[in-house]
């Protein structure tokens, strides 16, 4: 196993907001930093990240935890995979003797990368080196792409031949499996011949953010009866509704400019790279889909796409704005002179040519459709007039911002000459269609759930079975093995957070003051009853005790201490000192520790009344005498512990400053 130092080694080295970053268009905000949840849609940021802690929390969806979490999340990993992949990435060293065995599911997945890695190599190799290849070197030339373009984005050349690349990849050891589970060869219809899946093509890999090669395109060079361009099918590594082409160079562009520009193909991401326009992708050869917008809103707010001059660009454009509109993103649209894609454009004019005329001639979906349809002539006829004003209202309704959405609406009477009560009208009636259309999604996504979810399956929330609870031992063995598609932890109730968030914020005085007044039995939620009996295990052996040293524990404390002490609404130290004020949470801990207890104590006794309740309708009658004596004694209890307040609960300690202990 990699031992808890090459851990903690990997853990120091690793830069959360860097790694974060990769994925997520962050912003500074009080002592932390924040941006849009990579873990579900959302509109306005609730996802934050605190440098100081090491870990991750998004207010929205509940998702928390470290650095090693959050490549799990990400890159659909396992632990011991996210900690080899961030030692690589920063430079730790872990000898080869300490690397874990790994399941099934990751070495598959290890090996389908590393048969892509080769294949890119192959490919590469075969266009500058095959003769075979001189006709894709000619095509490159003739589009004007340069020797450091065509290595940066690792374009290659498919052997027009049935298994080169299967023999060569066999005779280097590559496994069968993996060139088959990648997509890189087939099987003919006697499931014995293997067919390479790229033959005589220009190959152009597709790479993920972090860039491993994870699929191709490839495009055809002679005038075969064959599709022009095939992609690679879907694979454990390519979900292809979920990626964009050029994305690992264009990332960090994109977080910079604040913009991304989105076009048809590849050769138009090379070409406009190649000119020094460096924040674009192309959707990989596929319709643009509701995944792909998201992880372009993940490093931008704002979204110009360009897509070819011919009615097939313009219409697929036209279908992919109701999906940008939805993800929340600034939609510009632009169309180039006829006959011309980025790619012609940029190898004409150049460049800042293109540059400078999507400056002047992008425009908001609005004023872009308006003048669309009057250059059509869809303004000179009444019903074609009232359709085209009837779809722009459409597009309108998929806006998820209820000011922009009215902005919207207002440039459109503007432009139209239309007053506003009918067209809000008009916008009611898309309304309530789109809200009765998600309510129909909803029911059918709860059928489907209720049909997964058979008697047996489970347990209700809040149970105290040991199946569902486990033990502390087994809290820590999920940790390392965690996977990185395990549900959100529910950490409820509020005032069980609380208990825990004083202890390892207050340390020693606080964990014995608490100590001494509840036990584990008190706590509802098994993963806080777990947090609670390791602190009470850490402080009889004396050993650190505090949010920074649970925040570098094994999993999933990080995402359980992300879940407690992290606060969206913290003022920063910054704002504090320009307010002139220091704002404290906690006046007198020990007096926020008594509230807590009381909440704490009252939540037990209730579900042990019930618990009783439960036995007595089920107890003979002997024994149901001596429950009801019991269920009167709780009662009584839970009578005195709401009759008193905190204060006269609970004793108060010699010292009221926890941080003096």
């Amino acid at each position: 196993m990699v031992t808890d130092a090459k851990k903690e080694e990997v853990r120091d080295s690793a830069d959360i907001v860097e790694v974060v970053s990769d994925y997520v268009k962050l912003r500074r905000s009080g002592n932390g930093f924040m941006g849009l949840c990579p873990f579900h849609n959302e509109k306005t940021p609730s996802f934050h990240v605190s440098p100081r802690l090491g870990i991750y929390k998004c207010f929205g969806c509940g998702e928390a935890g470290d650095v090693f979490n959050f490549v799990m999340k990400m890159e659909g990993v396992g632990f011991n995979e996210a900690v080899r992949s961030l030692a690589e990435r920063y430079g730790v060293f872990i000898p080869e003797e300490e690397v874990p065995e790994q399941d099934e599911a990751h070495l598959l997945r290890e090996g389908i990368y590393h048969a892509l890695r080769y294949a890119g190599l192959f490919y590469y190799r075969m266009l500058t080196e095959s003769d075979e290849a001189e006709v894709a070197r000619k095509y490159l030339e003739k589009r004007q792409l340069n020797q450091q373009t065509i290595k940066k984005y690792g374009l290659g050349y498919a052997p027009d031949s049935k298994d080169s690349l299967y023999r060569k990849a066999l005779a280097d050891g590559i496994s069968e499996e993996y060139l088959h589970q990648g997509g890189l060869i087939k099987y003919g219809r006697n499931n014995q011949d293997v067919i390479d899946t790229f033959r005589g093509r220009l190959m152009f890999p597709i790479f993920n953010p972090s860039g491993k090669v994870i699929a191709f395109g490839g495009r055809i060079l002679g005038n075969q009866k064959t599709a022009k361009y095939i992609n690679s099918p879907q694979t454990p590594v390519y979900n292809k509704s979920e990626v964009l082409y050029g994305i690992q160079v264009a990332r960090n562009e994109i977080r910079k400019e604040g913009e991304a520009i989105l076009v048809e193909g590849y050769t138009d991401v090379l070409s406009m790279h190649q000119a020094g326009i460096r924040n674009v992708v192309s959707t990989s050869g596929t319709s643009l889909t509701a995944g792909q917008l998201h992880v372009i809103h993940r490093y931008g707010e704002r979204l110009q796409m360009i897509y070819d001059a011919d009615s097939a660009g313009q219409n697929a454009m036209v279908r992919g704005l109701d999906l940008a509109l939805m993800e929340g993103l600034e939609v510009r649209l632009l169309q180039l002179p006829e006959d011309e894609d980025p790619d012609s454009f940029v190898r004409q004019f150049g460049g800042p040519a293109l540059l400078e005329y999507i400056k002047s001639e992008s425009r908001d979906f609005i004023t872009f459709l308006v003048k669309k349809g009057e250059a059509a002539g869809d303004w000179d006829d009444p019903l074609r007039r009232k359709r085209a004003i009837t779809d722009l209202v459409r597009h309108i309704a998929h806006v998820s911002d209820p000011i922009a959405q009215e902005t919207y609406m207002q440039h459109l009477s503007n432009l139209t000459k239309i007053g506003d009560r009918v067209l809000h009208q008009e916008l009611s009636t898309m309304l309530a269609d789109i809200r009765r259309e998600k309510q129909r999604e909803r029911r059918r996504n709860e059928r489907v759930k209720v049909n997964e979810d058979t008697p047996g399956q489970g347990k209700k929330e809040g149970t105290q079975d040991e199946e569902v609870r486990g033990t502390r031992a087994d809290l820590s063995r999920k940790t390392e093995s965690s996977k990185a598609d395990e549900a959100p932890l529910n950490l409820e109730p509020k005032f069980e957070k609380e208990i825990i968030r004083l202890m390892i914020e207050y340390g020693r005085s606080m964990v014995e003051y608490i100590g001494r007044q509840c036990n584990e039995d008190h706590f509802e939620n098994s993963y806080l009853k777990d947090f609670f009996l390791d602190i009470i295990d850490r402080y009889q052996a004396e050993e650190e005790i505090s949010i920074e040293a649970y925040a570098a524990r094994e999993h999933p404390y990080p995402a359980i201490v992300g879940e407690i002490v992290m606060d969206p609404h913290a003022p920063s130290e910054r704002g504090q000192q320009k307010a002139g004020r220091l704002l404290v949470k906690d006046v007198d801990p020990f007096r926020t520790a008594r509230g807590a207890m009381k909440a704490l104590k009252i939540h037990f006794l209730d579900r042990l009344k019930t618990q009783l309740e439960g036995e007595y309708q089920r107890a003979t009658p002997d024994e149901k005498q001596s429950i009801n004596k019991s269920i009167s004694q709780v009662g009584l209890e839970r009578v005195n512990l709401e009759r008193y307040s905190p204060d006269e609960l609970f004793d108060t300690p010699d010292h009221t400053d926890p941080e003096e202990s």
